[in-house]
Parts: structure tokens; C-alpha cells; sequence
């Protein structure tokens, strides 16, 4: 562009110095030189303002070429951000449904345990109450168990004590039977016995030791033994004495000494020997006469022997047992 310029100018330059007539003034060679000299001057700033220009072009394309890679740059970033913002938009959308289901599941997993709560709740306030029962019933039951033990301690006393007072009574009944038997050692044993039973002595006399049969009379042997048995009674005050009269079961003769039955010829018997005793120093308050007949057999009425066995008296010495009864009164008293 710049050659072509100049060439342009230099024509231009010609072209006026070869029409100039020969006759060309001074004046008017000094002005073709003055205009040759500013229009050299005008090339040169036009040449100038061209460099200017073309450094402008090529500045302006450099910053084209630099613009059109920033726009590229931004088209293409652009795309990328399109892209980052929908995967964000995306992104949200998911982010909004999880917390939506998450808000939902909060209020039910809230509406749950809240029902679980209540539930609790109860469960606690229920076992609360029980737990109070429970204590209530247990202070009930320590009290209970401290009377009871107030009670089993007292009846350990008493116990204590009815342990003591029987085996006093077996001691004494022991005696009484060892002062029975020595006073009556002269008599066989097949005419008397001397035994303990249920805590009494038995005095178990035949028949033949002191009654003819179907006599209510007393032989004197039999007369001989009541008044030993009567000298160690007479000892005992203490001792409460029953006779009872028993018999086989042969029915007697009707009209016999007045007597009906056995239940008669048995309680004479007794009351007669009963009779006996008091005449040796029993004081008569403490006997007491019964009639039995027949019908608390030692044996089965079915011989001789046996028979011999039913037909007999048996004297029972009871020791008094005031003391004994008032404990188990006591301890009757206690257990209501």
C-alpha cells in the first residue's frame, strides 16, 4: 500500500514538470518546488499515518485474532457453565426430592417414635404405679414377716416351754410307773400289767385276779393289790385315776345279782373297785368309774385264752396336765 502511494506522488511530480513550458518563470519554478517540497512533506505524512495505520491494523487484527480465541474461550466456558448449571440444576432437583423424602420420612419416623413415646409413657407410668404396688405390698409384707417373726419367736418360747412341760409330764408318768410297778412286783404277770400308753399308765387287772365270774365282788388278792396300788396314789395327788370294766362278749345270765347286760356286771365292776381305792386314801374327786362291756377288746373273742384277755379292769393314771393345757391354751389363743 505504500509503494503505491508513492508511485502515485512521483507521476503526479512528472507530469507537472514536463507540461511546464519552456518559459516557466522563476516564481513559478519556486512554487512547483514549494509544492514538490509539500506534497514530499505530505508523502512522508502520509507514508507516516500509513505505517500508523497499518501498526493500528495489524494491532486491531492481533486484538481480532485474541478476541475471537476470548470468544471461543467464553463460547466454549459458556457450555461448560450450560453444562455445570444443568448438572447443578439437576442436581437440585434430586437434592429437593431427597430432602422432600427425607422431610416425609422425618414426620413419620416423628409421628412413630412420638407414638412410641406415648406408648413408653404409658408403659412407664403403668410400671410406676405397679412398682408402687409392689413397694406398698412389699412394706406390707415386711411388716407381716416381722410380726410373723414376733410370732414364731414367741412360739419357739412356748414351744420351748411345751417341750419342757412334757417331757416332765414322761418323766413324771415314767415315775409314776416305776412306784406302780414296785408297789404291785408281787403279782404275776399274767394276774396284772403295768404299761405306758399315750403319755398315761395303764394298770391292766384279769379277772381272775379279782373277780369270781359274774361277781362284781372283789377276791381278796385283788383286794390285796388295789390297796397297794391305793398307798401309791395316795402319794400322787397329782394324779387323776379312771377304772374301766370290760368284759368278753358271752352275754351273762339274765337276773344275774340284778344285772341286765355286760354294759352292768362292767361299770359294777369298776364302780366297785373305784369304790376300793377311795377306801385306801384316793381322794374320790380324782377317780372316775366306766363301764366298757364289750366292746374295747384287747383280742378276738374267739377262744378261751382270748376271752380270759377281754375280761379284765384297766386303771388309767393321767398325771394332771394343768400347766401343759394352759400352754396349749396359750398357744391356742395365739394362733387365732
Amino acid at each position: 500500500m505504500k509503494k503505491y502511494t508513492s508511485s502515485l506522488l512521483l507521476a503526479a511530480v512528472a507530469a507537472g514538470s514536463f507540461s511546464l513550458p519552456g518559459c516557466v518563470t522563476a516564481k513559478k519554478h519556486e512554487d512547483l518546488r514549494a509544492r514538490q517540497a509539500a506534497t514530499e512533506q505530505a508523502k512522508t505524512t502520509a507514508e507516516r499515518q500509513a505505517r500508523e495505520a497499518v501498526a493500528e491494523l495489524q494491532k486491531a487484527t492481533s486484538q481480532l485474532g485474541e478476541l475471537r480465541l476470548e470468544n471461543r474461550r467464553l463460547v466454549s466456558d459458556s457450555a461448560q457453565t450450560g453444562n455445570v448449571l444443568r448438572r447443578t440444576q439437576t442436581l437440585y432437583r434430586e437434592l429437593s426430592d431427597t430432602y422432600e423424602k427425607l422431610i416425609k420420612n422425618n414426620e413419620k419416623v416423628l409421628a412413630n417414635k412420638s407414638a412410641d413415646y406415648q406408648k413408653v409413657a404409658q408403659d412407664l407410668a403403668r410400671r410406676e404405679a405397679e412398682l408402687g404396688e409392689l413397694s406398698a405390698n412389699l412394706n406390707k409384707s415386711r411388716s407381716e414377716i416381722d410380726k410373723l417373726s414376733a410370732d414364731v419367736k414367741t412360739r419357739e418360747q412356748r414351744l420351748a416351754e411345751l417341750e419342757k412341760a412334757l417331757a416332765e409330764k414322761d418323766a413324771a408318768v415314767n415315775a409314776l410307773r416305776s412306784k406302780v410297778s414296785n408297789a404291785l412286783l408281787a403279782f404275776k404277770s399274767n394276774e396284772l400289767q403295768v404299761k405306758v400308753k399315750d403319755g398315761k399308765v395303764y394298770v391292766s387287772l384279769s379277772e381272775q385276779l379279782l373277780f369270781k365270774s359274774g361277781s362284781t365282788k372283789v377276791d381278796p388278792k385283788g383286794q390285796e393289790a388295789l390297796t397297794k396300788l391305793a398307798l401309791v396314789l395316795k402319794e400322787q395327788p397329782d394324779v387323776n385315776v379312771v377304772v374301766e370294766g370290760h368284759t368278753d362278749n358271752v352275754p351273762i345270765l339274765r337276773g344275774t345279782a340284778g344285772m341286765q347286760d355286760n354294759w352292768d356286771l362292767s361299770a359294777l365292776r369298776a364302780t366297785e373297785i373305784a369304790r376300793l381305792l377311795t377306801t385306801g386314801g384316793v381322794q374320790p374327786e380324782r377317780v372316775t368309774a366306766s363301764g366298757r362291756s364289750q366292746y374295747v377288746p384287747v383280742a378276738q373273742n374267739d377262744s378261751a385264752p382270748n376271752k380270759a384277755l377281754n375280761r379284765r379292769t384297766e386303771i388309767i393314771l393321767t398325771p394332771k396336765l394343768d400347766e401343759l393345757f394352759q400352754i396349749l391354751g396359750t398357744n391356742s389363743e395365739a394362733g387365732k
